[in-house]
């Protein structure tokens, strides 16, 4: 047994948690208008964008395909923002089931081209990126819980790994 959490049970929380996310939102439309200011996002529909559209992007990096450009993520209806987090766990999906003669090296460094990333922290092992790609929505999630429970809209959400569906 690995001590640690392996990315396929990063992955089964990550997809918990959408799905979580896609019944409630989909169940209490009203929600996606509320005004939200995390992450700039003006909106919870603005949040949802960007957590599964950043999900697809850090996939398609890591899968060294095309980054789909920022401006090419609908920015609705929920259908079509949960598409995006089906296309990413797909990518993840592949590149985890991979034999190992073709599948990435984990452990070999990635260098981000992001100019609000401080040089000497732009690189980082795939697998670090790969964990941030699916540790980055559990935070924003669990932001949304907040958010919706102070504007008087409390959910069930249990985003905390001690819950999530692996042993």
């Amino acid at each position: 047994m690995t001590t640690g959490l392996t990315l396929e049970e990063l992955l089964a929380w990550n997809e918990q948690s959408a799905d979580y996310w896609k019944s409630h939102l989909g169940s209490n439309p009203n929600l996606l208008a509320l005004p939200c200011g995390i992450g700039g996002a003006a909106t919870v529909q603005d949040l949802v964008r960007h957590i599964w559209g950043a999900e697809l992007r850090w996939c398609e990096r890591l899968a060294g395909l095309p980054e789909t450009p920022r401006e090419k993520i609908p920015a609705g209806p929920l259908d079509a923002l949960f598409d995006l987090h089906r296309q990413a766990v797909a990518i993840f999906r592949n590149l985890l089931a991979a034999p190992q003669s073709s599948s990435p090296n984990w452990s070999d460094p990635y260098v981000l081209k992001f100019d609000w990333i401080p040089p000497g922290q732009r690189t980082a092992s795939r697998r670090k990126i790969a964990a941030h790609a699916l540790i980055h929505s559990q935070r924003h999630w669990s932001q949304l819980a907040t958010l919706v429970r102070n504007a008087g809209f409390p959910s069930d959400f249990r985003g905390d790994v001690l819950f999530a569906h692996f042993a």
